[in-house]
This record gives structure tokens, C-alpha cells and sequence, in this order.
């Protein structure tokens, strides 16, 4: 793997870590699209030889830091995306937009429930649906981001 297509995981994962802490308006933060885990979801699914579970797991351990969160449930939650990414990536390369965002809502959603199991372990939740909110944010934005991150992926310099 080159170093310029190295850079552009690395960009993209700082992108999606500095996004995931940017201060949001009050009514904006339960609709807060996971852009850790799209992208992870993206490079497992696009380059799944280069970055996978031990990837995943290091940048949710990484998520847990920034956050302030309960070491280690961001990791697994990624982890476990990522395992169900790593059976499923073919067949999701082939299916149809509308198919994909589907899949990408269940693996978003399965981060999400994981990430409120840890919450209620630790008392820190609000007993509610809207927690499945930023899975449905962030499924729409799924081509977008497959347009943006396949723009820089193939456009980095091989070094």
C-alpha cells in the first residue's frame, strides 16, 4: 500500500473523529450523523486487505479517548461493524443504492445499540428510540461519502 493511499485513510479517519466531537446546536445532536463508523465501514468495505477488525478497533479505542466514554465500547462496537462488514463487503459492493444504504443502517444501527448497551451499563442513557436516529443520518449520507472518499481514493498519489 502506497504512502498517498495511507494519507487518505488517515485524513479521512481525522475528518471523521474532528466531526464526531464539532460542537453541534442542541437540536442537532440526536440526529448526529457516526462518521467514525462510516468511514471505518467505508475502508473495511473498499479496501478490506488494507484496514480491518484491528484497525477498527484501534480507532474505536481512539473514539473512546476523544469522547471521554467508557474505555473500550466504541472499539468493540466498530469491531463488531466491522467483522459483519468483512462477511457481508462483497455483496454490498453489488447492491443498488437503495439496498446499500439499507445494509449500511442495520450495521450503523448494530454500532448503535452496542454503544447504548455500554451506556446502560454505565447509567449514562436517556431511555428512548431516538439513540437509532444518527444510524438512519448517517445511512443517507452513505453516497455521498462513497462519492467523496472514491474521488480522493482514486485521485492519491502513488508513492
Amino acid at each position: 500500500m502506497s504512502r498517498g493511499e495511507w494519507g487518505v485513510i488517515l485524513l479521512s479517519l481525522l475528518a471523521a473523529l474532528w466531526l464526531t466531537v464539532l460542537p453541534l446546536p442542541v437540536w442537532a445532536r440526536w440526529a448526529r450523523p457516526e462518521w467514525v463508523a462510516l468511514v471505518v465501514l467505508y475502508w473495511v468495505v473498499m479496501a478490506p486487505d488494507k484496514f480491518g477488525i484491528g484497525a477498527a478497533w484501534l480507532v474505536g479505542l481512539l473514539l473512546d479517548v476523544l469522547e471521554g466514554s467508557p474505555l473500550g465500547g466504541n472499539a468493540f462496537a466498530l469491531a463488531v461493524v466491522a467483522y459483519i462488514a468483512l462477511i457481508l463487503y462483497q455483496r454490498l459492493r453489488m447492491y443498488g443504492a437503495l439496498q446499500q444504504i439499507a445494509l449500511v443502517f442495520v450495521l450503523i444501527g448494530v454500532n448503535q445499540l452496542i454503544g447504548h448497551w455500554v451506556q446502560t451499563l454505565t447509567a449514562r442513557v436517556v431511555p428512548t428510540l431516538l439513540f437509532l436516529l444518527p444510524a438512519l443520518v448517517s445511512a443517507l449520507l452513505w453516497p455521498t461519502l462513497l462519492w467523496l472518499l472514491g474521488h480522493y481514493r482514486d485521485s492519491s498519489p502513488v508513492a
